[in-house]
């Protein structure tokens, strides 16, 4: 399959039904929160997909918003394929979102039809919907509210089933998808009008990538990151596209237990996992003695080498086939033990952590990316990573440095624009070129590295930009360190709040003098508080995405943070 030839992500779907035979019987989805065996098979869904599609063009005209608010589950993808067969636009909602951010959704994209898992999510919208809204459920739970599993079976008896019985073959490349609200660390969400071509652009981009990690095998994904965020979104149909088997997990909290069950051979997920990942092993690795120990610093200092495409010598190879078969593979068999690569993206993958992960036998692979591009657009390559980098840029978009070291993208993968935002779009795209936000640098191996975040800079008294995300890293490297916070701008010095758990406030300081050595004068942090509740996202201070939204943690905490600056 050509998929710079494919019109659409429903023909996607439906072309590789029809392309491969022997998939119609294949298991496709499964949600592990269910105790039934049994897999939907591509056939299943194929089917699901028509039955919904037909319905929903009752209910739709071409264009028409679908708001789709679900946890993961396989109703997530027949609904998304349904909707935009039924000539619908999707738009996702995060689980997580804060009720001002659904009322504003809501009334932004006015939609014509709402999907709702359950009688939980559908508590969370009911008072922002309107009357004229038809709102449909994927569980029963309400009977003055239409659930899908009734329109399936009412469709069913029908003697006959349309066109969908096929696909919808008038969409084009350039029609819109979807609109992903950008969750935003200030101010209301944006609404990102992605296209067809813009995500079947993302998975031809993806395929060098794919073809090295899975080659003629058939492979198998675990889902965790919501279904609402591009990136996942986007992965979705990298699936289809592999015909691929994937689970959805049952929670983060589980996710380490529904692994073993999956095991899967690609997973992606967001820096925050990966970072909480390094503390657990690390914190592990710390409490073994004698030889383990040895043979842990063996691992971690071999694999590295083996990363840098180091030559090892005879003894080091020795030792380095020891840690393969005594602490690799039986970490890799804690995984799944099929496991071929992370990915890692939606924000900054501290080095350390990469190299680390990558040593014990975890190939982490970092890319980059925005929901206004789609959203990746680079990552490295298995066998070629360049662990301070992002990787190459795919080959379906461009990349360009600005003068000030601004990322600028071009290509069908950048958005539409933002959803009633006109002024927002042109001030983001100029020329045809995205505008990032971020600034970077291109290697001389051709990779693309990101340096700062244009945005978030820190620009203190003496007018020095400083990165907190940076810093940030830096201190959550620290095992007793859960979550940090760098404040600064306008002041002298930096300070810092530090969400940690740990009974004596020296191990912290003791910590950040050491880190401090390490920084720049203008990157040292003076000060610090300790505070023991968490940024998470029901208390707002989280974004879905995991990224601190600094404007609400400021509001909070604005008068702690000034204190640190008053001299005693």
């Amino acid at each position: 399959m050509e998929l710079n030839k494919i019109n659409s992500l429903v023909e996607l779907f439906f072309e590789k039904y029809k392309e491969k035979k022997e998939l119609k019987d294949q298991p496709f989805l499964k949600w592990l929160k269910t105790n039934e065996n049994d897999f939907l098979t591509w056939e299943q869904a194929k089917h699901k997909i028509c039955l919904l599609s037909e319905y929903l063009a009752e209910n739709f005209s071409k264009g028409d918003r679908c708001v789709l608010l679900s946890e993961n589950r396989p109703e997530w993808l027949i609904a998304d394929i349904a909707i935009m067969n039924a000539g619908g636009v999707t738009v996702p909602l995060f689980t997580t979102y804060s009720e001002k951010d659904y009322e504003y959704i809501i009334n932004d994209c006015n939609p014509k039809v709402c999907i709702v898992s359950n009688n939980i999510q559908f508590k969370k919208i009911k008072k922002f919907i309107s009357n004229e809204t038809k709102v449909i459920s994927i569980e029963n739970f309400d009977t003055k509210i239409e659930c899908i599993r009734d329109i399936l079976e009412r469709n069913l008896k029908k003697e006959k089933i349309n066109i969908f019985e096929n696909y919808n073959d008038k969409i084009l490349r350039k029609d819109l998808a979807c609109i992903i609200y950008t969750s935003g660390t200030t101010g209301n969400p944006k609404g990102v009008m992605l296209s067809h071509g813009g995500i079947l652009s993302n998975c031809e981009g993806a395929q060098e990538i794919l073809d090295t990690l899975v080659k003629n095998e058939k492979p198998v994904f675990l889902t965790w990151l919501p279904l609402s965020h591009s990136y996942e979104h986007t992965v979705q149909y990298v699936q289809i596209f592999l015909g691929a088997k994937i689970y959805y997990a049952e929670s983060l909290e589980k996710l380490l237990p529904n692994m073993a069950v999956a095991q899967p051979t690609i997973m992606t997920a967001v820096p925050r996992f990966y970072q909480n990942l390094f503390s657990k092993i690390s914190l592990n690795f710390s409490k073994q003695k004698g030889i383990k120990k040895k043979l842990i610093e063996s691992t971690i200092y071999l694999g590295i080498k083996n990363l840098k495409k180091e030559e090892l010598n005879f003894k080091e190879k020795i030792v380095n086939f020891l840690c393969e078969k005594l602490v690799r593979k039986k970490i890799k068999k804690q995984f799944g033990g099929k496991l071929k690569a992370f990915v890692s993206g939606g924000g900054a993958l501290d080095q350390k952590i990469g190299e680390f992960l990558n040593s014990i036998g975890l190939p982490t692979l970092q890319g980059y990316g925005l929901t206004e591009t789609s959203p990746v657009v680079s990552c490295n390559i298995p066998g070629k990573i360049k662990i301070e980098t992002v990787g190459p840029p795919f080959m379906t978009n461009q990349v360009k440095i600005a003068e000030d070291g601004e990322i600028l993208v071009k290509g069908e993968n950048v958005m539409l624009g933002y959803w009633n935002m006109k002024k927002e779009t042109e001030d983001i795209i100029k020329n045809g070129w995205l505008h990032t936000g971020d600034i970077g640098e291109i290697t001389q191996d051709g990779n693309l590295k990101i340096t700062d975040r244009k945005k978030e800079i820190i620009v203190n008294l003496g007018g020095d930009n400083i990165s907190p995300s940076k810093i940030e890293n830096l201190l959550c490297l620290n095992e007793k360190i859960k979550q940090s916070f760098v404040y600064g701008d306008k002041k002298t010095y930096l300070v810092a709040l530090i969400v940690s758990e740990a009974e004596n406030k020296k191990e912290i300081e003791n910590y950040l003098e050491n880190l401090n050595k390490s920084l720049s004068l203008v990157e040292k942090v003076k000060k610090f508080k300790l505070i023991n509740e968490e940024f998470t996202i029901e208390n707002g201070m989280l974004t879905p995405t995991l990224k601190l939204k600094r404007k609400k943690i400021l509001e909070k905490y604005n008068e702690d943070l000034e204190k640190l600056y008053k001299f005693k």
